[in-house]
Parts: C-alpha cells; structure tokens; sequence
C-alpha cells in the first residue's frame, strides 16, 4: 500500500492566501556526467556556456557527492533523501556480477511505500512531471506511481535504445524509449525530452510546479549529431599534447585526457538543452521565481577494462570514474540557482545527493515531520552564505561487482579523511583529499589510529541502515 507522502506539513508560505508565489523547482539530471566535464568545472575541451551561465547565476558545490558511483541508487536517494543502504538499492538495477563475493541482494524497485519528493511537491499543491530515466522499477513502479502526475518518454532500463528517431535498439527492447512516435525522423533524444520540458512550463506557467528534466545523457551509448562530432573531432586533433592518455588502475585502465568526439557532441547537446530551459524560464517570467538544480547522478565514465577502447571521458585530477568509490566515481557537479542565494558563488561544504530532498523542500518553503528523510541535511543556508549543516561524516555502501574493474566496497569521508574498504580482502586505504585530491598517497599503515576510528565508524554507520553486506561465494576458485 502505497503510504500519503506527508506526516505533518507546516506552508510557509501561504497556498492561495499570501501575496508572495510559491517558486516553481526545475532539477535537471544528466546520467554520467562527469566533475570536471564543463567549463565552470574546469574543462578545457568540452563547451558548456549555458551551464557555465547557470553557475554564474547560482551557487556551484565543488565537493558534492553522487550517495552511490552508480546511477539507480543515488536516484533513489533524490527522490528519498535516505541513503541507498537504507533502501537497499545499491547496485544499478540489472546489475548482476558475482566474483570471490556473491553480491549483496539488493532491490529490483523503489517500494511504494517510500515517501518521494514528487509526492511531497504533488501534496503540496504542485504540478509535478517527471521526463527522461528513471531506472528504479519497472510497470506498476514508474514516476506516475511516485507522485508524478506527469511522465514522459520514460523506459524500464538505465539507458535509450538511440539518441536517434525512432530511440529504439531492435535488439534490447527494454531500452526502447516510449511515447516518441510522433517524433520528426531526424530527431535527437536530448532535444526532444528538452521539447516537452518546455510545453510542461507552458502548460503550468500559472501554477507551482516541480518538474525533473532527467536527460539519458550522456550515458551510453555514444552518439551524438554529426556536426557536432566532426566540430569535437578537429578540436581534439588540434590539441597539443604530451604524456600518457590511460594509466592502470587494478585490471583495468583509466582514460586522462578529455577528447572524446561523440561524448563532447552529446555534453553540447545537453548544454544546449540547459539553455533552451533558462531562455523559456525567462521568456515566461518566471526565472526569479524558479529554482534551478543542475545534478549528476555519478561520476563520469572513464574507468573501463584494459581490453576496451571506448572510454567516454576522464575525470583528473580525479581518480578512476563510473562504478569505483574514489573521487572520480562520486565527486559530481552540483549547481542550484534560487532567489536569495548568491550569484556565483563558490561552495565548498562536502555535501551529497541525499541532502537535496530536505534541501528543496525547504528552500520552497515547506516544512515536514523529520521522518520523511532520515539521512539528508538542507544546504539550503549555504545557499544564502549562513553556516554549513553539522554533519560530521559521508558514506558510501557499494557491495557489488561493476564493469569498469571495481570490487565490492565502502568508504566514508570524515573531515577531510577518506577510508576505502575492499569487502573481498578487508584491506583499506586512507587519504587525506586536502592535500591528496587525486587519492595517490595511501596513509593507511602511516595512520594506523585513524583507520581503526574510521573504519569503526564505517562498520557502525553498516549497522544502523541494516547495510546488506556480500557473502562468500561457495564455487570461486
């Protein structure tokens, strides 16, 4: 039984009787999507002048993280603010792996008995949509059962079959990408999700609204339009370059040098998309009343086995990428633009995925009984320049095998430490990200007192979700 999204709802302001509007949230996701992969985060190859404008208008988090390096848990976090441990969606859905562990079993669907953002916004008084990947279930646990009024061209999987008409792969039809028949037959997929995008702040230009623009983009698999390809393709043989392109990392490689063609065309794209929103916010007058969310849901994909050749970007100064729990598999942008914070600012408080639930609530103005989140704290402060939330520690829970090489995992972040536990051998590393952001110089056997407090707190924090944990697998040889 699908439980009412709300307990105990205090308006701050006032439905229908005050004389400020409610202001309207938009949250635009982007699948893969890495730290350093735009210009206002440090990119020298891709172009992204419509995200480097939302920045500049907004307030950009410098270490956010992603509650999981893959994309079906951290979604669940956005939509629950409680951590995927807690939900027990830790593994991208259908990612099924066994090694010297059998994975931790893990959900296939956020239950219904959760309390999403979309059915707190809908209970509210909000029009909410929701457009683009949703991967937390299939039929009977889509956004339209999540409290999203509105759904659009949303599959069963965590990828489109094309970016191209007709967004179909005869060959794996659960990424089929529905409701997109009418489509022109030149169409690109980030441009039609951007299309609707638009008719939704259209069609509620008169009422609040909460709408989450989630773009397949720039997930798998690469494809971009041809004129943007062959613009990337003469930058990127123009770049004058020394020194290696991959380096090891375990079994597999990590790519350290942006020039993907295809991935940069497909990152224009989605800058494109992002500007079409800003200029229709604009063009509606509702851009001083509209708070603005520019989220990744992982680091980006730039870890893959040595034999692969179609790495999609790279993260340095980062390590590793996609589906590992150093900094280049969580460490994601994060930008908000909303009335009274601070254009342009710069934040730097750890912060995660969990922590925008409570923080979109508030910063709308309402306010509920503390047992809809359970792990989020509001940013919302930081926004305006007040004092950071007290939140001593982060956690990561990973016990899953994945593609790009990693083993199951956990980690936390505590200060400025970071502790990284392999599950298969016990083993750990330590880093200290305030002078070793790249995690190069492993403290472990230096700080031996640390570890034993970190990991202390590690195994604590396991308990308290009721983490599952991997088990050994009976036929590994």
């Amino acid at each position: 039984m699908k439980k009412r999204a709300l307990n105990v709802w205090t308006i701050l302001i006032a439905l229908g009787c005050g004389s400020e509007p409610r202001l309207n949230i938009v949250m635009i996701v982007v699948d893969d999507l890495g730290w350093i992969d735009t210009g206002v985060y440090g990119s020298e190859f891709y172009e992204t002048p419509n995200i480097d404008r939302l920045a500049a208008s907004g307030a950009r988090f410098t270490q956010f993280y992603t509650a999981s390096p893959v994309c079906s848990p951290t979604r669940a976090s956005l939509m629950t603010g409680k951590h995927p441990a807690r939900v027990n969606i830790t593994n991208w859905i259908g990612g099924e792996q066994t090694g010297q562990l059998l994975q931790a079993d893990y959900e296939r669907q956020l239950a219904l008995e959760e309390a999403t953002i979309g059915e707190a916004f809908r209970d509210a008084g909000y029009a909410t949509g929701y457009i683009g990947k949703w991967h937390l279930g299939g039929e009977g646990f889509l956004p339209d059962a999540q409290g999203f009024e509105f759904m659009f061209a949303v599959n069963h999987a965590g990828q489109p079959g094309s970016y191209f008409y007709p967004f179909e792969n005869p060959n794996w039809s659960v990424t089929n990408v529905p409701d997109l028949a009418d489509s022109d037959s030149s169409a690109y997929l980030t441009d039609r999700l951007t299309d609707e995008a638009l008719t939704f702040l259209d069609r509620h230009r008169a009422e609040p609204f909460f709408l989450v623009l989630s773009h397949y983009a720039v997930h798998t698999p690469l494809q971009s339009k041809d004129a943007l390809s062959a613009k990337y393709q003469a930058k990127a043989a123009a770049l004058d370059v020394e020194g290696e392109e991959y380096e090891a990392e375990g079994p597999s490689r990590t790519k350290l040098r942006q020039s993907h063609p295809v991935y940069a065309g497909m990152i224009e794209s989605t800058d494109q998309s992002v500007g079409r929103i800003l200029d229709r916010l604009e063009a509606l007058g509702m851009d001083d009343r509209t708070v603005v969310v520019f989220v990744s849901d992982n680091g980006g994909l730039s870890t893959l086995p040595a034999r692969s050749s179609n790495f999609a970007t790279a993260n340095v100064p980062l390590r590793a990428g996609k589906g590992w729990l150093y900094e280049g598999g969580i460490r994601a942008p994060l930008i908000v633009r909303a009335p009274g914070a601070r254009a342009g600012a710069t934040i730097a408080t750890p912060s995660t995925s969990i922590d925008l639930y409570p923080t979109l609530l508030e910063v709308a103005g309402l306010v509920l009984d503390s047992i809809q989140y359970n792990d989020g704290v509001s940013l919302a402060a930081l926004l305006s320049g007040g004092e950071a939330p007290d939140r001593e520690d982060l956690f990561w829970h990973f016990p899953h095998y994945h593609g790009s090489g990693n083993t199951p995992s956990g980690a936390i972040r505590s200060g400025d430490f970071k502790l990284i536990e392999w599950l298969e051998t016990s083993e750990v590393e330590l880093y200290d990200l305030a002078s070793d952001l790249g995690e190069r110089h492993d403290l472990a056997d230096a700080m031996p007192t640390v570890v034993d407090e970190l990991r202390a707190k590690l195994t604590a924090w396991r308990t308290s979700v009721d983490a599952r944990m991997p088990t050994p697998n009976p036929e590994w040889r």
